[in-house]
């Protein structure tokens, strides 16, 4: 064979390069602020305000919009993901903790906490096109892959609310346990998991039938931690539908599920408090926020462990990853 073909596969290689780097940005609830890290180092390159305590944060699909709910400011802020300058704020009502975009990109519905509503605003016009009454503190919020549903959670009411997109109309309610935090769809639309923090336990919501009904509720058990700690927050799903990771709060880890039979495989030993998660774009890493020890810990997702843990700012809570 000539030498020329020899080089050929190792050529392309070096055309190819190494993968692009993602900006991971992590909101800080004490620190009033986002911390901003390479996926690729993963060490720190910048940090902004961001308002009084930011929590939901999420990006447009564009990559060109970062939303931040800033709790306190009854407000949802706009950012530059490149320039990280403030470009403008959109109407949220009152408390603002998490959100979720439609998959186009628009609208944004937001859970108001303090006023039982969701209010959904278009990101172009800055308009608010409803508010939409739900249960007591809503939380939890997501959106079917065929953007068709909305879920919300509601912590008091102890209840998933899901919504028509198009009438906003609550259509069914599917009670859950104590004090539901966080909602996830499969990426086929045919399952959601809903996480209950007091409750300690995941629910999987059959949506195939004619009404959303629980098939499953998966609890959990660590040698060592008190039952009262295993609190079940942030829920992600792999998009080829083999696996579900749940962050279990102050028991400082994360769950992981086999998504075929909801069965809890094993337990990742991640920071304190472990909150909410992100995916990088082609799901090889999954990033926790642990409140409590102030860092974000990395997970391989294919080898199902932490590789590492980085310092970010005071009590960190949410965060996105930029698209690719």
């Amino acid at each position: 064979m000539p030498r020329s073909l020899l080089l050929l596969p190792a050529l392309i290689l070096m055309l190819a390069g190494p993968a692009a780097a993602n900006k991971v940005f992590v909101t800080n609830e004490r620190g009033n602020s986002v911390t901003v890290l390479d996926s690729e180092s993963w060490e720190v390159v910048a940090t902004f305000p961001a308002g009084n305590r930011p929590r939901g944060i999420t990006i447009s699909p564009d990559g060109k919009e970062l939303y931040v709910c800033a709790s306190d400011d009854d407000t949802v802020r706009v950012f530059d993901p490149e320039t990280y300058k403030e470009l403008h704020t959109l109407p949220s009502g009152p408390d603002p903790e998490l959100f979720a975009l439609a998959p186009s990109g628009n609208p944004l519905y937001i859970a108001n906490e303090d006023d039982n509503l969701v209010t959904v605003v278009d990101v172009k016009t800055h308009k608010v096109l409803a508010e939409i009454p739900v249960g007591v503190e809503p939380e939890g919020v997501a959106v079917s892959p065929d953007a068709k549903t909305v879920i919300n959670t509601s912590e008091t009411t102890n209840m998933a609310h899901f919504i028509d997109a198009v009438s906003y109309e609550i259509v069914h309610n599917v009670r859950v346990d104590q004090r539901p935090r966080y909602a996830e769809f499969t990426a086929d639309g045919k399952k959601l998991y809903v996480s209950s923090e007091i409750g300690g336990t995941v629910s999987v919501i059959d949506l195939t039938a004619a009404e959303p009904a629980i098939v499953k509720k998966i609890s959990f058990a660590v040698p060592g931690i008190l039952p009262e700690w295993l609190q079940p927050v942030g829920v992600k799903a792999t998009s080829d539908g083999s696996r579900v990771f749940v962050a279990l709060g102050p028991a400082n880890r994360v769950a992981v599920i086999d998504a075929g039979t909801d069965e809890v495989l094993d337990y990742l030993l991640v920071g304190q408090r472990v909150w909410q998660m992100a995916f990088t774009p082609g799901e090889e890493f999954l990033i926790t926020t642990n409140g409590n020890s102030n860092d974000v810990s990395i997970i391989d997702v294919k080898a199902e462990k932490v590789l590492r843990s980085v310092q970010v700012g005071e009590q960190p809570w949410g965060v996105v990853v930029a698209p690719e």
